[in-house]
């Protein structure tokens, strides 16, 4: 296999893909590659994929790898870091064993290919149970700590936007969002819910046509153009006041608020949402099993089940809603209505004078043609 093409890198993947081109050869070090990211360089169409990482290691079942490999993109590992080794935007040429760079060998490379991965899955499977016993046991060590975010200990910000009695939706732009945005479109066009986007959901609204009443989280993955549309700008921050993305905010000239909480910041805005007097909370893109948490790197999943046990009543989770509303297009319907808007038409036409002296000539003419 011999690939060309112009090299884009990075250590964080999220940061990488605003920068991808099609056709260009992606480098990077992640380690188990999550779903999430494989499906963002897919479609950036990237050439290949190199990582100076596992892509995957066979801890568990992560599911990137795959999906790079159904959609055509070649991943090749390789033996050392060479990361600090050619610069962004350089030519590199990939043949079957080495990296080229300027007609020298800057290291070899392994394919890996549909045979390893399968196998690393098997393994990943196999360990699955393991990890879910220690994911468990970190997550209530972890809720003894973060108990405050449902027993009132943690102040909530009062939103400048009004959320008391009305639908809320929570974008995150995770697994399927896309597919569960287009699914209630309608939804949202009918009941005009309080968009909130927590980081990139922020982006994947406005990618919709929707402007996010409120973003909110570490602003380390939304775009500054989604920033400045926002109403409202939360940025959340660590429990000890830390916040290292209200830096971003102030740089833009923007004003932001702070809420400091532990847990996720979809969590934190499942939590404002309800804290504000929301109707009901619609979450598109959330994480909602142990694969999803574990692809993150999260330890355990303390916070999603606190503040799920808090909002439970009033959240409704918009993963599968596609698979719901599924219909397929029928041409009987459509000729219906055709025919049904027409037969007005045909009447009101047939009453006017000049169309009922056109059809008795009509008439005539057809007596004429047959004799009659």
């Amino acid at each position: 296999m011999s690939i060309k093409g112009i090299l884009k890198k990075d250590r964080k993947t999220k940061n990488l893909i605003t920068r991808l081109n099609s056709g260009d050869i992606a480098l990077v070090d992640h380690r188990d590659l999550d779903e999430i990211a494989a499906l963002s360089l897919a479609e950036s169409k990237i050439k290949c994929l190199i990582n100076i990482s596992e892509t995957i290691s066979g801890k568990y079942p992560n599911q990137g790898p795959s999906v790079l490999l159904n959609a055509g993109i070649p991943i090749f590992e390789v033996e050392e870091d060479i990361y600090d080794l050619i610069p962004e935007g350089d030519m590199i040429w990939i043949d079957d064993t080495h990296i080229i760079h300027k007609g020298h060998r800057i290291t070899k490379c392994i394919l890996l290919d549909r045979n390893k991965i399968l196998e690393l899955l098997d393994i990943g499977s196999q360990n699955l149970e393991n990890e879910l016993e220690k994911f468990i046991e970190n997550t209530l060590m972890y809720a003894k700590k973060e108990k405050g975010l449902v027993t009132g200990k943690i102040d909530i910000p009062k939103t400048q936007t009004n959320i008391d009695g009305k639908h809320v939706l929570v974008v995150v732009r995770g697994k399927d969002y896309k597919r569960d945005l287009e699914a209630i479109r309608t939804y949202i066009d009918e009941v005009k819910p309080i968009c909130i986007g927590v980081d990139g959901g922020g982006d994947a609204l406005m990618d919709f046509g929707y402007r996010p009443d409120i973003v909110i989280g570490d602003m380390d993955s939304i775009s500054d153009e989604c920033l400045k549309q926002a109403t409202e700008i939360i940025v959340h921050a660590y429990p000890d006041g830390r916040a290292p993305g209200l830096e971003r905010i102030d740089g833009l000239g923007l004003n932001a608020r702070l809420f400091p909480a532990p847990g996720t910041s979809e969590d934190i805005a499942l939590l404002l949402s309800y804290a504000n007097g929301a109707d009901l909370i619609v979450a598109v893109g959330s994480h909602t099993n142990m694969i999803d948490f574990l692809e993150k790197g999260r330890l355990g999943m303390s916070s999603t089940f606190l503040v799920r046990l808090k909002v439970g009543s009033i959240l409704m989770d918009a993963k599968g809603v596609n698979k719901l509303y599924r219909s397929s297009f029928k041409l009987k319907y459509v000729i219906g209505i055709t025919i049904a808007a027409l037969i007005p038409i045909a009447i009101i036409t047939g009453m006017h004078p000049f169309m009922k002296e056109m059809i008795v000539l009509i008439k005539i003419r057809i007596r004429m043609m047959f004799g009659l």
